[in-house]
């Protein structure tokens, strides 16, 4: 069932106010070019797991409402088909979205960085057989831009609820302020040292690159939705993203996609390597734009990333059909300068768009130079896995579209508590404090945006 409605919206506001509704257990909102999509809810999932991939299909009269009015998915408690894959899941997955007994489906979700680790076949720390990815058809899906929004629903009442909630401002509360996270390192020894003896190691010729990342607790409860909304009106992002799943919440403003595919098999994907802070005033930022690209360390990360992101869509593409149509433009996303290019190709007729991701993932930008090289050294260096952080989330639909945005410049849930994380990447030339620095910059397109949850004690004040 599908409904659309002509008019001026704000669609990051309309996403926000749906998924802070309460209407649905489980929700996505995905921001892409000016649009806006919520996914509410789960019919169906798939789930990835080291060496299986596992369907959960449920029908949509099995979903009940609990408390208030909220919609509980209705998938069942074990999966319905389970496909072993070896070296890539994207055969696995291609066979179960074939079985979906949903012929128009939307695909929600996210994978985390450690699927790397399992297709490269290295083992996992913790519990191997943990999702690695989730992506779920919702039971909603609401599309909005600032001209209509539309709304998909796989029954009435669902339909009218959550068109009601999306066109209704309602006489909302205004959120809290912002409560800004000290990004500073009260250790930094540890980071320092380990792009120091990665340095060593890349001098060495184990390698040429490798990405290495902190993270910064946030010491308080956060109200995702806010926090969101705010952070999207101070960034330039991408893409964006705000997750409430099973085991799972982030609210994200990406600087770049992993890969998108459209569904004529157009394939594009856009390194982003080399960094410099932004600041405000024009003049200053125009001289330090042009200082990032006369700087042969940040231009040489750069190069090397291209060249990766090349050969990896030449293994996918048609003969000839590959190009590199931008190379190094500088691009400003939050509170950084980024390098970027944009690598373009034609997916040839051995391969579709999961297969183009699983080769793409994780974006050599976030792993390192050789990826499989530089996967052991991050486990080595970064004292807890990174879960959704530098992993990627999806939309895909049945026509052959896929669009996957890198999962950075966000704050998530994770180990049970919240967190924010950077990178930065490590060459033969880096220089351990610049490094620490520059992944300070980076965590400051979140957290100066990061705002409490309602019941969060206000902060106590020093002793006079």
């Amino acid at each position: 069932m599908r409904k659309r409605r002509e008019g001026g919206y704000d669609p990051a506001a309309v996403a926000v106010r749906l998924a802070a509704s309460g209407l649905f257990d489980e929700s996505v909102v995905y921001e892409r070019d000016g649009r806006w999509w919520f996914a509410g809810g789960a019919v169906a999932a798939v789930t990835i797991h080291r060496d299986t991939v596992r369907a959960w299909t449920g029908e949509a009269g099995e979903a009940g409402e609990a408390d208030e009015g909220r919609t509980v998915s209705g998938l069942p408690e074990s999966p319905v088909r389970s496909v072993a894959w070896t070296g890539s899941p994207a055969r696995a997955i291609d066979v179960l979205l074939a079985e979906l007994p949903i012929e128009d489906w939307r695909l929600y979700g996210r994978l985390d960085h450690e699927l790397a680790f399992a297709v490269a076949g290295l083992p996992l720390s913790g519990d191997a057989d943990r999702e690695l990815g989730r992506l779920t058809v919702p039971r909603v899906e609401v599309g909005v831009d600032e001209r209509s929004l539309t709304v998909r629903a796989l029954n009435a009442a669902d339909l009218d609820r959550v068109l009601s909630a999306a066109l209704g401002a309602g006489d909302e509360a205004p959120a809290a302020a912002p409560r800004p996270v000290d990004v500073e390192d009260a250790e930094p020894g540890p980071y320092l040292a380990a792009v120091a003896a990665t340095v060593d190691r890349i001098r060495a010729g184990e390698l040429e690159k490798v990405i290495l990342s902190r993270r910064v607790a946030v010491p308080y409860d956060v109200d995702f939705p806010a926090t969101y909304l705010r952070g999207r009106r101070a960034n330039t992002p991408a893409r964006s993203f705000l997750l409430d799943l099973p085991g799972l919440r982030a609210a994200g403003f990406s600087p770049q996609t992993v890969v998108e595919v459209d569904a004529d098999g157009s394939i594009t994907t856009r390194p982003l390597a080399g960094t410099c802070p932004r600041g405000d005033d024009p003049a200053f930022d125009a001289r330090r734009r042009a200082a990032l690209l006369g700087d042969a360390k940040e231009v040489y990360e750069h190069a090397v990333s291209v060249r990766v992101a090349d050969a990896e869509l030449r293994a996918l593409c048609e003969p000839d059909s590959v190009a590199i149509d931008a190379f190094m433009v500088v691009e400003e996303r939050g509170s950084v300068h980024h390098i970027a290019s944009r690598v373009s190709g034609r997916l040839d007729a051995r391969h579709g768009p999961w297969d183009a991701l699983v080769a793409l993932f994780p974006a050599v930008t976030v792993s390192g130079v050789p990826k499989a090289d530089a996967y052991p050294v991050i486990a080595e260096y970064e004292a807890t896995p990174r879960g959704l952080y530098a992993g990627a989330v999806v939309r895909a639909t049945h026509t052959g579209e896929l669009d996957a945005a890198l999962a950075l410049r966000m704050v998530h849930t994770q180990d049970g508590g919240t967190w924010l994380r950077a990178g930065a990447g490590i060459v033969r030339d880096s220089r351990p404090v610049r490094e620490y620095r520059e992944t300070c910059h980076e965590l400051a397109t979140v957290a100066p945006h990061v705002v409490p949850s309602s019941d969060t004690p206000e902060p106590e004040l020093p002793a006079a």
